[in-house]
């Protein structure tokens, strides 16, 4: 080890191998349970959503059922929308934004389009409150076929097996300060890269597809979340998290270049949604409630428009 480095697992430059691997995995504790923050509240909605178990990960011997809940039956004749929640496990706001949506607004939908919502892609980082997997590996950099992470891999199979026409992906996230102070020092241990600090944008944004933008339905989204919550200015640069501002709110990465979660339906209407927890104007109670006004918005529009 080096002391002196900004992360401490690791040797400065150099890509962590299977012993950095087991000791950063050594060093995650469980603060919070899948199985009753999640889990349960899925089971819960069995008399109103179909619960479709779509595989099952085991991480030394813990095991955690991958759990999907759609409307039925499924209307050929109707499109599709997808949500998912807690690709990164650690990002609160996702999980339980899905789980109220599903409780509070998704029947208003039955007979217009077909709901398929995964809340918890990733459990075990759900309970670590970690961005990673257990193999240290970040899903939503990874959504590509054989890709290594599971929890990708398996909600790849989960959209393939359903053969929908997917009209809109949603898929909701958070930026925290740990991306700070945690996993951008982490990443850079792992990846044997110098650390370059970073500046957490203070509210609500969003990310569209650069291959394939639709910033209509970007601004709608925006519209309806500044009701509810505050957006993030851009920085004096004119980007947010590097990335140029191309409306309010709204910055663009290549989805399926990067192996992003939303790039696997092949839906005419993606967006990434990111909410800050931590900032002093909001609460974490306004930031699921901020998901939830996401997720319709972008519902709302996708039909208007189809």
């Amino acid at each position: 080890m080096n002391d002196a480095h900004f992360y401490p697992i690791g040797n400065a430059g150099e890509p962590w191998g299977a012993a950095e691997v087991a000791a950063w995995r050594s060093r995650q504790r469980r603060h919070r349970s899948y199985a009753s923050d999640v889990v349960a509240r899925i089971d819960a909605l069995a008399d109103r959503y179909e619960i479709l178990p779509y595989g099952e990960l085991d991480y030394a011997g813990e095991t955690y059922a991958q759990l999907a809940v759609r409307t039925a039956p499924v209307d050929p004749d109707l499109p599709t929308a997808l949500v998912t929640g807690g690709v990164h496990g650690y990002e609160t706001s996702g999980v339980l934004g899905a789980l109220e949506f599903l409780e509070t607004k998704g029947l208003e939908y039955i007979g217009r389009l077909n709901l398929l919502v995964v809340p918890c892609v990733s459990p075990w980082g759900y309970e670590r409150i970690n961005r990673w997997n257990y193999d240290a590996v970040d899903p939503n950099r990874n959504f590509k076929t054989e890709g290594p992470s599971q929890e990708a891999t398996a909600l790849i199979e989960l959209v393939r097996a359903a053969t929908d026409d997917f009209l809109v992906h949603i898929d909701l996230h958070e930026t925290t300060d740990t991306d700070a102070t945690e996993f951008s020092p982490a990443r850079a241990a792992r990846d044997g890269k110098s650390f370059e600090p970073e500046t957490i944008p203070d509210g609500f944004y969003l990310v569209d597809d650069s291959e394939n933008p639709q910033l209509a339905f970007q601004k709608a989204i925006i519209t309806a979340v500044e009701a509810v919550t505050h957006i993030a200015p851009p920085d004096a640069n004119g980007e947010i998290i590097g990335s140029r501002v191309v409306a309010h709110g709204v910055i663009e990465y290549p989805m399926r270049e990067l192996g992003l979660c939303p790039s696997i339906t092949g839906a005419r209407y993606t967006t990434t949604t990111e909410v800050y927890p931590d900032s002093r104007r909001t609460t974490p109670t306004e930031c699921i409630r901020a998901q939830v006004a996401a997720i319709c918005a972008g519902l709302d529009y996708a039909m208007e428009e189809a």
